[in-house]
């Protein structure tokens, strides 16, 4: 994979939805404080809840893809929207791709064709993170080693090795059946959502189950489950995600600062890790190259 140097071309583009300027420009600025930073002119488009026509948002990622100088793109936001792209693109290279949520449509992608991409802070998100994250968006970026990352809870104990792949739970059930899904078997799945009653997110596993996507994992990392309670319910998300992931007997490890919460930590998808979830560690023993 193609990794940054300090001083050089880095793309900014917005394959899913629109956002409010202003926490844009607040993580432009953070980027360009690094790099050289070229939005692209279609990334500050509107069509109803999309940044720009399909047409459009994918002729920005084509130019990405085939200027050979450009050797990463950060997404302005998630959102909806980067699925639609997928028949339109023509990936004939590992360009680096940053960003989650509904960038993850891109992230399997990636993997489907044996890529590494990088799942974090999106450009909107990255003004409002603290150093450390900022810090370890560059290191992942220009290729160097990062630290293990540290969950708050054992689901199921164990130790097992394998390439990090998923992201966003509703994006993973959505690629599901298409081409642009990578197997995960013998993967460390990673899951995220945001907003998303227990109900769906059990819909949404039973599915990846029943279509054989979950066959052959072997760990399960989860991230932030964001505003996903039920009003007045009597059990949480947690209780409902623990038991299904449970029934999987592979080790598991919840409560790692990934995806829509305050704070967002990149991992490199498609990478090797090593899930000690007896001792709560996810460790990465690759990066982008």
């Amino acid at each position: 994979m193609p990794v940054l140097v300090p001083g050089r071309r880095l793309g900014v583009l917005a394959p899913s939805g629109p956002f409010e300027r202003e926490r844009f420009d607040r993580g432009v600025a953070v980027l360009a404080g690094r790099y050289q930073v070229e939005v692209a002119p279609e990334a500050t488009g509107r069509h109803r809840y999309l940044a720009g026509e399909d047409s459009a948002r994918a002729a920005s990622f084509q130019r990405c893809l085939d200027d050979e100088g450009l050797a990463a793109v950060v997404a302005a936001r998630g959102g909806y929207g980067a699925m639609r792209l997928l028949p339109a693109l023509a990936i004939r290279r590992p360009l680096t791709v940053l960003g989650f949520s509904d960038i993850t449509a891109i992230h399997l992608a990636w993997q489907a064709r044996g890529y590494r991409s990088i799942h974090g802070p999106v450009v909107t998100q990255l003004g409002s993170q603290p150093p450390d994250v900022i810090a370890r968006t560059f290191e992942l970026l220009e290729g160097r080693a990062v630290e293990p990352l540290s969950g708050t809870e054992v689901v199921r104990a164990g130790v097992v090795e394998g390439p990090l792949l998923g992201g966003n739970l509703s994006l993973l059930a959505s690629l599901v059946g298409t081409r642009w899904m990578p197997s995960l078997s013998g993967a460390v799945l990673l899951i995220e959502d945001v907003g998303e009653r227990p109900y769906r997110l059990d819909r949404m596993w039973t599915h990846l189950a029943l279509a054989g996507a979950l066959d052959g994992i072997v760990g399960v990392v989860l991230g932030e489950f964001t505003d996903c309670e039920e009003n007045d319910a009597t059990f949480t998300s947690r209780e409902v995600l623990h038991e299904l992931v449970s029934a999987l007997g592979v080790p598991v490890l919840a409560g790692l600062p990934i995806g829509h919460g305050a704070v967002n930590h990149p991992v490199v998808l498609g990478a090797k890790v090593r899930l000690d979830a007896t001792a709560k560690r996810l460790e990465f023993l690759e990066g982008l190259a």
